[in-house]
């Protein structure tokens, strides 16, 4: 029984041995895996933020951009405006109205058609308005332009 014992033992401590350093490693791996996955974790968090940040960059740059080009376009849309009176004559009498007249445009190109728009005036208003058109004031004095 001495000799079995003799015979085994180093197989028995090798065996032994064998397990304790695969437990050891094992773990270790473990610890490893563990800490790769966090790191994976939390570069995966880094690029989600990223990305939202990205995201919300690209929108507001294109935000900008119509902005911008609204802006632009704006600045090339004018309104023309022209005004005078016009005396409309009838059986009932005579009557003035002051005539607006308004055009849009872009650029130098005529959007639409002239827009008019009469206001009936007072007869007493009629006379300031031919006489600021004139360009003298109320006492007869011209006005300095």
């Amino acid at each position: 029984m001495g000799e079995f014992l003799q015979l085994t033992l180093p197989f028995v401590a090798a065996l032994g041995a064998g397990l304790l350093s695969f437990i050891v490693v094992h773990a270790r791996m473990q610890v490893v895996i563990a800490r790769g996955r966090q790191d994976l974790i939390e570069a995966r968090a880094v690029l989600a933020q990223q990305r939202q940040t990205a995201e919300e960059k690209i929108k507001a740059a294109g935000a900008e951009a119509r902005r911008k080009a609204l802006d632009e376009f704006l600045a090339d849309v004018r309104v023309e405006e022209r005004h005078y009176v016009r005396e409309i004559s009838s059986p009932a009498g005579s009557r003035k109205c002051l005539v607006l007249q308004e055009r849009i445009y872009f650029r130098n190109i005529p959007l639409c058609d002239w827009i008019e728009r009469e206001l009936p005036v007072e007869q007493k208003r009629a006379e300031r308005i031919e006489r600021l058109q004139e360009g003298t004031n109320s006492r007869g004095r011209k006005l300095l332009r």
